[in-house]
């Protein structure tokens, strides 16, 4: 949790936001994604999200879902991601946002999960569809880890409820830009002004946009309104069209950088 503490307290030093990274865990493979990882961070991505394959991924859209079905059949799992990530702490200190559905977590056990997650380097998790009034089962072990629980809010959330999640909330508070899956729409910037500033009058932690930006001049015109961005599936597409062969992780990079060139 310190790391996303103090990179958030930098770019705010400097006048810069966020540039959140998501990839699917195993997609196209699991050495590939060690190298994915170490691309954007040397790009200047400054959090990644790193997924956790799941076989029934209803947030995600086509491209989410595709790459979680392939990485399964690649024989990804929650302990060999653990492992991925402890293997890149010897390389990167990129905060790190472990990005799951429940499931995966509750079979693993939360406590297990939680305390391996933390030994391996994790800064956080995200659980896409455990709401706030089932997640303090999950935030009891989170605590005890010293992880952050990433909380979503939609457009939909009511302003109650934005405060009731923002005291439970840790690390930041990520803004579902539009209804639906990722990768299928674009946010209306009137809309998400509006709904980044209810959010942000109940919390003093970042909050960051994220489904449906793929451009830098898209995370330029959100990221005036966030603290931060997150892109996702405009990598995954990236990566399906260049496949695991050479030149997979120059491209991702270079898509990193012109997104973060955008945001500083």
């Amino acid at each position: 949790m310190q790391r996303i503490a103090k990179k958030f307290a930098e770019l705010k030093e400097k006048g810069s936001k966020a540039l959140v990274a998501y990839l699917t865990a195993g997609y196209p493979d699991l050495e590939t994604t060690r190298n994915l990882v170490l691309a954007l961070d040397g790009a200047g991505v400054d959090v990644l999200e790193m997924g956790i394959p799941f076989s029934d991924p209803t947030a995600d859209g086509p491209a989410i879902q595709k790459a979680s079905q392939e990485a399964l059949r690649g024989g990804t799992t929650l302990s060999r991601v653990l492992h991925l990530l402890r293997d890149l702490r010897k390389s990167t200190e990129i905060p790190t946002i472990l990005f799951s559905y429940y499931n995966p977590v509750f079979v693993y056990g939360n406590r297990r999960f939680t305390r391996e997650a933390a030994a391996a380097g994790a800064d956080g998790v995200l659980v896409v569809d455990l709401p706030l009034e089932e997640a303090a089962e999950l935030k009891n072990f989170t605590d005890e880890a010293g992880l952050a629980l990433i909380p979503l809010v939609a457009p939909t959330t009511g302003a109650e409820r934005i405060g009731r999640i923002a005291r439970e909330a840790s690390g930041f508070i990520y803004y579902v830009s539009l209804t639906g899956v990722t990768g299928t729409g674009i946010p209306v910037l009137e809309e998400l002004r509006e709904n980044v500033g209810r959010i942000k009058s109940k919390t003093e932690l970042p909050v960051v946009a994220g489904f449906g930006i793929s451009t830098p001049a898209q995370a330029r015109e959100i990221a005036a309104a966030a603290d931060g961005v997150v892109v996702g599936s405009a990598f995954i597409r990236l990566i399906a069209e260049k496949g695991n062969g050479g030149g997979v992780a120059e491209a991702v990079g270079a898509m990193a950088k012109s997104l973060k060139d955008a945001l500083t």
